[in-house]
């Protein structure tokens, strides 16, 4: 099957993107990644790799390797043009997330959303992780003139999340971790029929889920779409879209 992953030129969430797509072709699916002008090879965010502060923060180390393995692959340097896509083609879309300013590249493309609304409109598998989900806050439907989100129920990056990370590290790296003014949860929130269809998940800070863990990830699945909020969330996140995917195929 083959799988959809939207990224800017630079600065995406090194986890977000790898741990997925490693994920998805153990499993002997096609993921493409897709960035604004087609053939352009894409970075993730520098620091998620070296450790945003004094070498902590950043992504773990499997993380990291899988990472340098997507950079030697095909699709890193064979990237889709996101006005080119036909939507159609695709058995899956996965919005990763990332905060750093290259993102808003990604975040606020209007062309990537109107091929975003052409998939959501074909009922397939969508999962979405971290600020990837203000991608489809931000998507009108055509049919209600509304978020794609509206009636559904999501989680995102959490609030409290965003601001300790950004508190803990401003003083020295500004507004890394403040994409736009506003909070993505506040976001997401705001673009929900019932606010209280948001889900934060149990509250964490550092732990993660791993390979073998899950105890600290958090998922919400609503029908074919999947969310989740953070790094933390990557492998538990990957799985379930991969059960998702592979169940639509039944």
């Amino acid at each position: 099957m083959r799988v959809l992953m939207p990224v800017p030129d630079r600065d995406f969430d090194v986890t977000e993107v790898a741990v997925p797509w490693r994920l998805l072709t153990e499993a002997g699916h096609q993921v493409v990644l897709a960035t604004e002008r087609a053939g352009t090879r894409p970075a993730g965010d520098p620091r998620l790799l070296t450790g945003v502060l004094f070498g902590a923060l950043g992504a773990a180390a499997e993380a990291r390797r899988f990472y340098h393995q997507l950079t030697e692959s095909p699709e890193f340097t064979g990237t889709a043009g996101w006005a080119d896509l036909d939507p159609a083609a695709y058995d899956g879309l996965l919005l990763p997330g990332g905060h750093a300013p290259g993102m808003r590249q990604y975040l606020g493309s209007e062309a990537l959303r109107r091929q975003v609304a052409r998939f959501w409109a074909l009922d397939r598998p969508v999962g979405a992780i971290c600020h990837g989900v203000l991608v489809l806050a931000r998507t009108t439907d055509a049919a209600t003139g509304r978020s794609l989100l509206a009636d559904r129920r999501t989680t995102c990056l959490p609030k409290y999340m965003e601001r300790s990370a950004y508190l803990a590290t401003a003083w020295r790296l500004g507004r890394y971790y403040r994409t736009y003014l506003a909070y993505v949860e506040d976001e997401v929130r705001a673009a929900l029929a019932d606010p209280a269809r948001f889900e934060r998940g149990p509250r964490v800070l550092s732990a993660r889920g791993t390979a073998t863990d899950d105890t600290a990830a958090f998922v919400v699945q609503d029908g074919r779409y999947l969310s989740a909020r953070w790094p933390g969330d990557a492998y538990l996140f990957g799985r379930r879209f991969l059960a998702l995917l592979e169940g639509t195929a039944h």
